[in-house]
């Protein structure tokens, strides 16, 4: 199949539709329909999504929240800056963590990185996990919560290095959902970034159910590709959560044949592996690395929300599997054409049948 070829999905974004920032209010981004099964394509505001839903349908969140991952530390007699962007934590009481590191061939295992003004913390490189990944040991004597609390205060928003800004005291709230609530993610579920209170009320009024399941967003998601056969790439795993309550509202939809909409590729990819039989989703508590592009049978889910993605990028491909490669690719074009934001903070696209 030809889409299966990287090349592919090049794209050619010009620099100037890349969403540096948000758009004023949550909901008022612009929104791409495309409708897969004819190619058909309008051009809406992204708070006349409930105009495509009726009662009874379900929108899938992702509830994780972002932490403060991106960091800056000194390298001991050097005093070099270093930037450490936190993965996960691997024991909170050793205060292990997993970390990736710029520069990297500056790093060493038993180098000591300093954090602070007056290098409040300290942490000691103990090993090495891939080219640019460390285990660091945080040298802390308190207890968790302060210790936790402290690195935080050290951290940033991690922005995409695509916006190339640093962030501010808006990209806190603004790089997060409004439902976020499971702390785990060092990627924003941008889809979920464009709804706001009122559409969120406006969901209740029209009774159209929202499910939670906590996909925490990783860093794999943003790796450059480095095989032209995609059958041939290895996706790195993400935790997903699935809890007993989105599948009792996932399933008792599905049964009444109602409209399914994931609200974001990474919640597509956790209902594609928690799905069972009969377009069910199953309780699932692990890691998932299921890479999907096209072709590609979905089982749950028949709409999507999504960002424009970049070039070459793993999200782009799920986008694509999911509207048809010719569609989608062609959506994008026409997106390109009519100038839409691109990215994280850029607008939105509705892929409904």
């Amino acid at each position: 199949m030809k889409d299966t070829k990287l090349s592919h999905f090049e794209l050619d974004v010009p620099e100037n539709l890349i969403a540096k920032k948000p758009a004023t209010f949550r909901d008022e981004s612009r929104m791409l329909v495309l409708h897969k099964k004819t190619g058909e394509i309008e051009h809406r505001q992204f708070k006349d999504i409930l105009e495509y839903f009726q009662k009874d349908d379900v929108f899938v969140f992702n509830d994780t929240k972002v932490f403060p991952a991106r960091m800056y530390g000194n390298k001991e007699k050097t005093g070099a800056q270093i930037e450490v962007f936190l993965l996960r934590e691997l024991n909170p009481a050793l205060k292990l963590w997993d970390v990736v590191v710029d520069p990297a061939r500056k790093i060493r295992i038993g180098n000591k990185l300093y954090f602070g003004k007056n290098d409040e913390l300290v942490a000691e490189v103990i090993d090495n996990t891939t080219s640019r990944g460390r285990t660091l040991r945080f040298l802390y004597d308190g207890n968790s919560e302060e210790f936790r609390r402290i690195l935080y205060a050290m951290g940033e928003t991690p922005l995409p290095k695509y916006i190339n800004r640093s962030p501010n005291n808006d990209d806190a709230h603004r790089y997060q959902s409004l439902f976020a609530e499971n702390e785990g993610a060092v990627v924003g579920p941008a889809a979920s970034f464009h709804f706001s209170r009122e559409l969120l009320l406006r969901m209740e009024i029209k009774d159209i159910h929202k499910a939670f399941i906590t996909v925490h967003n990783g860093l794999g998601n943003y790796r450059d590709i480095d095989v032209e056969d995609l059958t041939k790439y290895k996706m790195e795993s993400e935790q997903i959560i699935v809890p007993e309550t989105a599948c009792t509202i996932v399933n008792k939809a599905s049964d009444a044949g109602r409209n399914i909409c994931a609200i974001g590729t990474s919640v597509l990819r956790a209902m594609e592996t928690a799905a069972g039989t009969e377009r069910h989703i199953k309780v699932f508590d692990g890691w998932t690395s299921r890479f999907i592009f096209p072709p590609y049978d979905f089982n749950v889910p028949n709409a999507l929300v999504t960002n424009f993605h970049l070039s070459k990028s793993i999200l782009l491909m799920m986008a694509a599997a999911f509207g048809g490669y010719e569609e989608t690719m062609n959506a994008y074009a026409v997106a390109i054409k009519e100038k839409y934001r691109f990215g994280a903070y850029g607008d939105a696209m509705l892929i409904i049948d």
